[in-house]
């Protein structure tokens, strides 16, 4: 967030296994139960156990560069993950700046190293569609880890309906053991109290205590994002019944009393939703830069945040870490103030509501592998690297005894020598940094599985708040319908989805900074029409009919 290929097969080959929810055989493989791909497996995996292949492997990984932490080839990362496992990762390099093109031009021509990381559901997709990657539906029965914490945390049912229209899924998440939204409203505490507005509950209540602090400080622009506004639109629009900004996806809200989706920017909350940030931009309480200026993180947004010009934005839990430290090299290390993460405020529509519960990043196999002896292996070892205990915080904090310490409650102690400057741990004693000097706590592997005790042992007790906070007062919308779309469907669907969101991006970012009066709202109703708006809707539908109707059929 902010926050290569294969050597030499397994010589040594134990038993034969089939897809579908293995049991350990009795001669140290692995055999399976039920229907799915038939592999041969040089070792059996057994849950929360250490995984090591029996012969030394090579899996490359598909690498996405952070600006801030170059991967050097002295990561102990790599080192102490081929020392417990036998297999050692050689990364393929793509630059954060343009991952998503760099990426699909790797997969799509047959180039990309066989382990695709930090993928995100509906990222899946096309690939699924063109057969650049392997249903991992059909090789569950080796992937125990996996297996055990989607039932354990009770997440089959949001697992199964990742499956495309053939039936089967094509990546498997990152698992969270609790969900909340990531990204959120960060305010400057004193100031709202200052001014007597308190923490808003409500984007009105918002509204209100933007216009107290737009009169305490009439050079301020109080409320920003950062992002393009496309953070606060996604955690704004869920209370106002819709989807927006990172949340967009397809663009298709599920109507309960239609029966059916439609398309989110043509419905009443939608356009609520506009109007509200096209409001707080007309009255001077939205920084409309932070809605317009490119940007892949804080950026200019944190520098404003520092010098009294914004006083709520959005942000993760690191991001309030990133403005701490900014406004103190300003006001001074001693000066007092308090930044909190709050809630994401409830709207007029669907109340204190926020996202379904999530996935995190998760991962993808290419087809390529399907064939290969050592796929075996590879399933076994990135179940073992994304979904075990061990692994789990092993990615985070590096080996324990050596980098950290953990208390019985699960406390964790960072070695004085070790620091962790994206979480401000250390830094005082620290300097050698486990994320930029070792690869742990990297943006490309860890966080993407966490049972509640591994999130709240990196993040300060504020963080743990806001988890309670949301879990305690805001309801997860309802999961929308599968809507599984076939490849000839997916192929259309495309060029008509992509064409309408262009519009709609343009559309929306004009009426929100002023550029485009709202007046001329059905105008651009009109213009989606135009754009092909009900036959788009239509493939989308029909898919969810087609879906539906054959889980009853099989049920």
């Amino acid at each position: 967030m902010l926050g290569a290929g294969a050597v030499a097969a397994a010589s040594l080959v134990l038993s034969a296994c089939s897809g579908g929810g293995g049991t350990p055989s009795g001669d140290g493989g692995q055999q399976s139960e039920g229907g799915g791909a038939q592999l041969q497996c040089a070792q059996e995996s057994v849950a929360d156990e250490q995984f090591k292949a029996a012969e030394p492997t090579e899996l490359g990984i598909l690498w996405t560069d952070w600006p801030e932490t170059p991967v050097t080839d002295s990561w102990q990362l790599f080192d102490t993950i081929e020392e417990l496992t036998n297999v050692r990762l050689v990364p393929t390099h793509i630059p954060f700046s343009d991952k998503e093109e760099k990426q699909g031009l790797l997969i799509s021509a047959g180039d990309a190293p066989p382990l695709i990381p930090l993928v995100y559901t509906g990222d899946e997709k096309q690939y699924a569609a063109s057969g650049a990657v392997l249903p991992l539906s059909d090789y569950s029965d080796y992937m125990p880890n996996f297996n055990k914490y989607v039932d354990q945390w009770d997440l089959r049912a949001m697992v199964d309906d990742l499956r495309q229209e053939d039936g089967k899924y094509y990546m498997t998440p990152g698992l969270q053991e609790v969900s909340v939204p990531v990204f959120t409203v960060i305010i400057r505490k004193d100031v709202f109290d200052e001014v007597g507005a308190g923490v808003p509950n409500t984007w009105d209540e918002m509204y209100e205590a933007l216009k107290k602090i737009k009169a305490k400080y009439p050079d301020s622009y109080p409320l920003g994002d950062g992002f393009e506004g496309q953070s606060m639109l996604n955690y704004a629009a869920h209370g106002f019944g819709a989807v927006a900004g990172w949340g967009f996806g397809d663009g298709a809200f599920w109507d309960e009393d239609k029966g059916e989706f439609v398309y989110t920017p043509t419905t009443d909350g939608y356009k609520q939703l506009v109007e509200y940030f096209a409001k707080l931009a007309d009255e001077g309480l939205l920084d409309t830069e932070s809605f317009t200026q490119k940007n892949d993180g804080a950026g200019t947004v944190r520098e404003k945040v520092a010098n009294n010009q914004i006083f709520a934005a959005s942000g993760a839990s690191g991001t309030v870490n990133e403005f701490v430290i900014a406004t103190q090299e300003v006001l001074g290390p001693d000066a007092e103030f308090e930044f909190v993460q709050i809630a994401p405020p409830g709207g007029p529509v669907a109340g204190e509501t926020v996202e379904p519960r999530n996935f995190w990043n998760g991962f993808m196999l290419t087809s390529k592998v399907k064939d290969d002896p050592n796929l075996c292996t590879y399933l076994q070892f990135a179940d073992w690297l994304y979904y075990s205990d061990e692994a789990r915080w092993l990615l985070q904090w590096g080996p324990e005894g050596e980098t950290y310490t953990r208390d019985a409650d699960g406390t964790v102690t960072l070695k004085p020598e070790y620091k962790l400057e994206a979480y401000n741990i250390n830094m005082d004693t620290g300097t050698i940094d486990i994320q930029k000097d070792l690869g742990w706590a990297s943006n490309v592997l860890a966080g993407s599985s966490e049972s509640r005790e591994l999130k709240q042992s990196y993040n300060a007790p504020a963080f743990v708040e806001y988890m309670d906070s949301v879990i305690d007062n805001r309801t997860p919308r309802a999961p929308f319908p599968p809507r599984p779309l076939n490849e000839m469907e997916l192929e259309q669907a495309s060029l008509l989805g992509t064409s309408l969101k262009d519009s709609v991006d343009t559309a929306v970012l004009q009426f929100i900074v002023g550029q485009r009066d709202l007046s001329e709202w059905d105008q651009f109703q009109s213009e989606l029409q135009a754009a092909g708006v009900q036959q788009y809707m239509d493939i989308i539908n029909t898919a969810q009919k087609r879906h539906a109707e054959a889980v009853a059929d099989a049920s």
